[in-house]
C-alpha cells in the first residue's frame, strides 16, 4: 500500500510526544473523527487509527462520499475522511514529535503523511487557504494550499535528525476560513541491511514447504529479516552476501512420503533432524554428498531398504551424527544384517527381481533392432524420392533433439554465416538434414550470460508451446559448448525491419504492423495466462519479436525469462534486469516483478511501430526523450501525423493509430495496476485491425464503384475477349487486405498448447 517501502526500507510506527493531559497512544496513526479507534470495516485494511484530541480544535463532520481517487492508502470511502479539525479560535494547528529512541540516530528519517478534504461546500467569498510548515520550512516552497471539496488528497513529506519535530498548518493572510487536517500517520524509515536468504536454499525451502504441506508460519524469505525466520531454521549471516540455512528441524511435524529430494540442495546444513515423522521409503544417497551437514536424525520413522554405505562410513569416521533407531524395517539398523526374512523369501525375492529384468532387456533389444531396421528403410526411402526437396513435403524428425558440437559445425559450414548477435552469442544459420533451415545461437566465451541463462531458455522452451513464440528445435551441451537451435525465421527481428536496412527496401504497411502488435500480444497473452504456473518475460522490446517470410510474429529469447511460485502470485521479488527504454520503472524502483512489466515493455513495443522511433527520440543534436514522453506531448497538441512513421506514406486510417497510441500509453500508467492486461491488449488490438478493415474495405468498395462506371460506360467491350482473359483496366483490392481480415477474425486469447 505505501510504495516508500521497499526491499531496500521498512516503515515503523512511531509513537509522539504530547502535552501530559493526553492519553497514552499506542501507534502513530490519527484521526479526528467520532471513537476512539476506527478499524474494519471502516478501513478495509484493518489499520488502527486512534483519536487525536485537543481542547482548542474542534470538529467538521460529514455522512457525504469523499473520493480517494488521488490518494495513496486508502481503498474506500471511510469515517477516517468524513471528519476533520480545525481551531476553534486562531488560524494555526501544531503539534510536534519526538526522535524514536531506538533509532537514536542524527540520521533518522521520518515519513509524515497529512490527509485533507474540504467537507463543507464553501460560497463564492470564503477562502480556506493555508501554509504547511514542517520543522518551520514550507512544503513545497512557497506554495500554499487549499482543500478540495469531498476529494481528498496527500501531503507527503521526509523529515531528518534526531531532534524534536513540529509541524504547523497556518491561515494565509488572505484566508477567510481557518486550516483543516482530515488525518495524519508518521513513521520512521528504517534502512533494511540484512540480506535475502541466497536462491537455491530458499527455493529448497519453498518446495519442501509444499511437498510436506506444512502448516508453520513459513511465509516470506525463510531466513531474512532475522527476527521472522521460520519456524525449526537457523540461518548464518555473513557480513556481506546472502543468509544460508544452517540448521532444519522438523522433529514432530508429520512429515509423510519419501525424503524429499530437495534437502539435498541445502549446500550449508550442517545440523537435520527429521525424527518422530512418517517417512517411508529409502534412505536417499543424496544425505551423504552433503558437504557441511554433519548430524543426521532419521529415527522414529517408517524407513526401508539398506543404509547408504557412504552414510555408515561417514558414522564410522565420526564426521557425521547419524541417528536412525526405531525404523523396523530398516537394515543395517544397529547390525551387520538386514532382518528380512529367511532363505525362501530372498530367493523369492532374487526370482521375482531377476525374470523382470530379463524380460525388459529382450524386449529393449529387440524394439532397438526394429527402429534401425525403420530407420535405414526411411533413409532409403528419402534417398530415392529427392524430388521432396520443399521443407514443408518432409517431416521434421528432428525436434527437441540433442546436437553434439560436431553436428552443429555440419550443419553451419563451420558457422560460415552470422545472421545476428546477442548477449548469450552469435547466431548462425544452419541446415538440417532434412533441408530446413535453422539459426543456431552459441554462447562465446565473453558472453555476460552464462550456463544459467542457457539452462533457463532451454527450459522455458521446453515447456512453452504456442505459434506467436519461436520454437527450440534442439540444443547442445558438449562439454564447453553450450547452444540453442531454433527454427529460423526468415524475416528477422522487428527492430531491423523497422529501423534497419530492409526498411528503406519494403517498409511495412500500417495493417501489416497491427498485425505483428497482435500476435505479438498472443504470445505474451499465452505466457501469462497459459502457463502454469505463470511466466513472465522480462525483456520484450522489438529487437526481441522475430519474424517469418509472411510477417508473422514470434516472440524470442527467453534467457531472462521469471518463473512464479505458483498461479495466485501477482508478483515476486527479483532484481531487475532487461532493456534500457524497455524497462518498467515500477519494477526497477522496487523490485517487485509483475505481468504488468512485461506489459510496460509491450507499450513500448507499440509506439516503436506507430512511430518507427526508437526508445529514445532525438530532439536535438544533444538531447534525446523517451518515446512515451515525445509522444504524449504530440498528442496533446492534437498531431497525430507528426508521430505516424512517415515511411508508412499517409495510408492508414487516423483513429486506428490514435487508439493505438493511447492503448500505448495506457500500458506505461503508474502504478502498474492501473495498465491493461495482455488479455486486453489482444481485444483492444483486435478492435484496432477491424477498424483499419472497415476502412480500406470502404477505400476499396468507393474504387470499385467507380471502375464500374467507367466500364458500363465503354460500350465498346467485347465480351467474348473478355471471357478469354484478355487484359483490361480494373480495381483491385490492396494486397494486405486479405491478410487482414484473417487477421481480424482470429479466435481471442490464448491458444491451445
Amino acid at each position: 500500500m505505501y510504495p516508500e517501502a521497499t526491499v531496500d526500507q521498512s516503515l515503523l510506527l512511531l509513537r509522539l510526544a504530547r502535552p501530559s493531559w493526553l492519553a497514552d497512544y499506542s501507534n502513530n496513526r490519527f484521526h479526528f473523527g467520532k471513537g476512539s479507534f476506527i478499524r474494519y470495516p471502516d478501513d478495509p485494511d484493518d489499520r488502527s487509527w486512534q483519536r487525536y484530541k485537543d481542547p482548542t480544535w474542534t470538529n467538521i463532520n460529514t455522512t457525504d462520499t469523499v473520493d480517494i481517487t488521488n490518494t495513496i492508502n486508502f481503498d474506500e470511502p471511510n469515517k477516517i475522511l468524513q471528519s476533520c479539525a480545525t481551531p476553534e479560535n486562531g488560524t494555526w494547528i501544531n503539534f510536534t514529535w519526538s526522535s524514536d529512541p531506538d533509532l537514536n540516530d542524527d540520521n533518522a528519517t521520518y515519513l509524515l503523511f497529512l490527509y485533507f478534504a474540504e467537507l463543507k461546500r464553501l460560497p463564492s467569498n470564503a477562502l480556506r487557504k493555508f501554509d504547511i510548515l514542517v520543522d518551520n520550512a514550507t512544503w513545497k516552497g512557497s506554495q500554499s494550499y487549499t482543500p478540495k471539496y469531498l476529494s481528498a488528497e496527500v501531503v507527503k513529506t521526509m523529515v531528518q535528525g534526531s531532534s524534536q519535530h513540529a509541524v504547523s498548518l497556518a491561515g494565509t493572510p488572505d484566508a477567510t476560513l481557518p486550516p483543516i487536517l482530515n488525518a495524519f500517520e508518521i513513521y520512521s524509515v528504517k534502512p533494511m541491511t540484512e540480506f535475502a536468504t541466497n536462491d537455491a536454499d530458499a527455493k529448497a525451502m519453498m518446495t519442501i514447504r509444499t511437498a510436506y504441506a506444512l502448516k508453520k508460519n513459513w511465509m516470506g524469505d525463510p531466513c531474512a529479516p532475522k527476527s521472522f525466520a521460520w519456524d525449526g531454521l537457523n540461518c548464518s549471516y555473513p557480513s556481506s552476501g546472502p543468509a544460508s540455512v544452517t540448521d532444519l528441524l522438523l522433529s514432530s511435524s508429520r512429515l509423510a512420503g519419501e525424503v524429499h529430494v530437495s534437502f539435498g540442495d541445502l549446500k550449508s546444513l550442517k545440523y537435520l533432524d527429521l525424527s518422530n515423522n512418517s517417512l517411508s521409503g529409502s534412505i536417499p544417497d543424496f544425505l551423504a554428498q552433503m558437504p557441511s551437514l554433519t548430524f543426521l536424525d532419521l529415527s522414529s520413522n517408517n524407513l526401508s531398504g539398506w543404509v547408504p554405505a557412504a552414510l555408515l562410513e561417514k558414522s564410522q569416521n565420526r564426521s557425521l551424527v547419524f541417528r536412525a533407531e526405531n525404523n523396523p524395517n530398516l537394515c543395517n539398523n544397529g547390525a551387520s544384517t538386514c532382518k528380512s526374512g529367511d532363505k525362501k523369501r530372498n530367493k523369492t525375492i532374487v526370482i521375482a527381481t531377476v525374470v523382470p529384468i530379463a524380460l525388459a532387456t529382450l524386449l529393449f533389444l529387440a524394439a532397438f533392432l526394429i527402429i534401425r531396421n525403420m530407420r535405414n528403410k526411411r533413409d532409403r526411402w528419402m534417398a530415392n524420392n529427392s524430388r521432396l526437396s520443399s521443407p514443408r513435403d518432409r517431416p521434421n524428425i528432428f525436434e527437441n533433439r540433442q546436437f553434439s558440437y560436431k553436428e552443429l559445425k555440419l550443419i553451419t559450414a563451420n558457422f560460415v554465416q552470422a545472421i545476428g548477435r546477442g548477449g548469450f552469442g552469435d547466431v548462425f544459420l544452419g541446415y538440417l538434414e532434412n533441408g530446413n533451415p535453422v539459426a543456431v545461437k552459441m554462447r562465446s566465451k565473453t558472453s555476460s550470460q552464462g550456463d544459467k541463462e542457457f539452462l533457463a531458455e532451454a527450459q522455458h522452451l521446453g515447456r512453452v508451446h504456442h505459434k506467436n513464440l519461436v520454437s527450440l528445435i534442439g540444443y547442445c551441451k558438449d562439454k564447453k559448448h553450450l547452444a540453442l537451435v531454433y527454427e529460423y525465421m526468415r524475416g528477422g527481428n522487428l527492430e531491423d525491419r523497422l529501423r534497419g536496412e530492409s526498411t528503406t527496401v519494403t517498409p511495412l504497411t500500417w495493417p501489416q504492423r497491427l498485425k505483428i502488435a497482435l500476435d505479438s500480444a498472443h504470445g505474451l497473452e499465452y505466457l501469462h495466462k497459459s502457463c502454469h504456473p505463470p511466466l513472465i518475460h522480462r525483456d520484450v522490446k522489438t529487437g526481441n519479436i522475430l519474424l517469418s517470410a509472411d510477417l508473422e510474429a514470434k516472440i524470442a529469447d527467453f534467457g531472462l525469462m521469471k518463473v512464479f511460485a505458483d498461479q495466485f502470485r501477482t508478483h515476486v521479488t527479483t532484481k531487475p534486469v532487461g532493456t534500457l527504454g524497455y524497462l518498467d520503472p515500477e519494477y526497477y524502483n522496487t523490485h517487485q516483478l509483475s505481468e504488468k512489466s512485461d506489459v510496460y515493455s509491450f507499450g513500448v513495443v507499440l509506439l516503436e511501430l506507430i512511430t518507427g522511433q526508437s526508445p529514445a527520440v532525438a530532439i536535438s543534436d544533444t538531447e534525446s526523450v523517451h518515446i512515451a514522453q515525445w509522444v504524449r506531448q504530440k498528442l496533446s497538441e492534437g498531431d497525430i501525423a507528426s508521430i505516424a512513421d512517415p515511411r508508412m506514406g499517409g495510408m492508414y486510417n487516423v483513429n486506428s493509430v490514435w487508439k493505438v497510441a493511447e492503448l500505448a500509453l495506457q500500458c506505461k500508467e503508474e502504478p502498474s495496476r492501473k495498465r491493461p492486461t495482455m488479455t486486453d491488449l489482444v481485444l483492444e488490438l483486435k478492435e484496432c485491425l477491424e477498424l483499419e478493415v472497415s476502412h480500406a474495405l470502404t477505400d476499396y468498395c468507393s474504387s470499385s464503384v467507380q471502375s464500374t462506371t467507367a466500364n458500363i460506360s465503354a460500350t465498346s467491350v467485347d465480351l467474348h475477349t473478355a471471357d478469354q482473359g484478355t487484359d483490361h483496366p480494373r480495381q483491385h483490392a490492396p494486397i494486405y487486405l486479405e491478410q487482414t481480415v484473417m487477421a481480424s477474425t482470429s479466435s481471442v486469447g490464448p491458444t491451445p498448447r
